[in-house]
């Protein structure tokens, strides 16, 4: 598992240290809170899957961060994970019509999202 690259876009502190604890001794985890912050991070690194929430802070939200993503060359068959508390039918189907390649809700129970991972980190080609 070592050299996976996840990028975690959460706003939301708490959540992110869940993240760190729960992800941090199994990958290479980087995060971003803000849209600004999420430029800066796809353009600095590339990642091997990315974990989006809808909302987070700025301009943008998470589906239109996803759909800009699908139209990038190094991103547009990177594995992007919805976790996200928008959970009505219409937000799921915003989802994947954004290019998200599954949807999960908040919270999340912790093996779901870890077998989720897994499964996306071995069967791409990370």
């Amino acid at each position: 598992m070592e050299n996976i690259k996840i990028l975690i876009v959460e706003d939301d502190y708490d959540t992110q240290m869940f993240y760190k604890l729960f992800l941090g001794k199994l990958y290479d985890i980087e995060f971003c809170r803000t849209d600004i912050a999420f430029y800066e991070m796809i353009y600095k690194n590339k990642f091997n899957l990315i974990i989006m929430d809808i909302a987070i802070k700025g301009q943008k939200d998470g589906l239109d961060l996803t759909r800009e993503l699908r139209s990038m060359q190094n991103y547009k068959n990177v594995p992007i994970i919805c976790l996200s508390a928008h959970v009505l039918q219409q937000d799921k189907e915003n989802a994947y019509l954004a290019g998200i390649d599954i949807f999960l809700e908040k919270p999340v129970a912790n093996e779901l999202l870890l077998t989720t991972i897994l499964n996306y980190t071995r069967s791409k080609a990370c």
